[in-house]
């Protein structure tokens, strides 16, 4: 078998296991482990206590992303069997309760939170992983679809081909990820169509991932003279 298919495999189980194993409480001990309690502390809003705080609803919303059925019932369901196992008092399975924490959660918390993460496991990346030694980050785009909601059409309009009314509000995403390790450093959103959306000026927005010494992969939608040159004067090669 070639080695490059063997390797994917391999990848792909490991993904796959980690969906089924998706465990909202495994996350909720990940992040308030050592090393990243204080960082969600510094991040937390102003709350009151209930039965859905910040980083118990964080933790959730991660393990929802990460299982195979993503509905918000299947979530909620499994962390009313968690609080029985755990002795707690029994709760409801209804959903609504969970999905008004989620629309609570701070953007600031979950951005804040994938910077360090990104920065924390780059800096942790063997240097024989490397490319010559180097750190190369990718950066790349691609679009989501978002939910139908008037404030959503109105910030990211659906896409021109789609009637007034049928279509959905879609947003372009650039990313910046480790070649070494798979992770995102950095992300930034705009809109599909119309000025500051397009791929050039999103990645623009982030020059500050980059510093001295690293390498940009990129295809051939992101050179502009003015990156280039912004790029070569701060010793970064692309």
């Amino acid at each position: 078998m070639n080695p490059n298919r063997r390797a994917t495999l391999v990848q792909q189980k490991s993904i796959q296991s980690h969906t089924l194993n998706a465990d909202c409480y495994r996350i909720f001990n990940l992040l308030t482990s050592d090393g990243l309690l204080d960082k969600v502390e510094d991040l937390l809003p102003e709350h009151r206590e209930r039965k859905f705080p910040p980083t118990e609803t964080l933790s959730m919303f991660i393990t929802q992303a990460l299982s195979a059925d993503r509905s918000c019932q299947n979530i909620a369901n499994q962390a009313a069997v968690k609080r029985l196992i755990g002795g707690l008092l029994p709760c409801s399975t209804h959903t609504g309760g969970y999905c008004r924490a989620r629309q609570r959660l701070p953007l600031e918390m979950v951005t804040g939170l994938t910077h360090y993460l990104g920065q924390l496991i780059d800096e942790k990346v063997p240097d024989d992983w490397r490319w010559k030694g180097r750190k190369a980050k990718i950066a790349d785009r691609t679009t989501v679809t978002m939910p139908d909601t008037a404030s959503n059409q109105a910030e990211y309009p659906q896409q021109r081909g789609q009637k007034a009314g049928l279509g959905f509000p879609i947003c372009r995403i650039v990313g910046i990820t480790c070649l070494s390790s798979g992770t995102l450093l950095n992300a930034a959103i705009g809109h599909f169509k119309g000025k500051g959306g397009d791929e050039q000026t999103l990645l623009r927005s982030m020059q500050g991932s980059f510093q001295t010494g690293d390498l940009v992969l990129g295809d051939a939608y992101f050179p502009t003279y003015f990156f280039i040159a912004d790029m070569q004067a701060k010793g970064v090669d692309l």
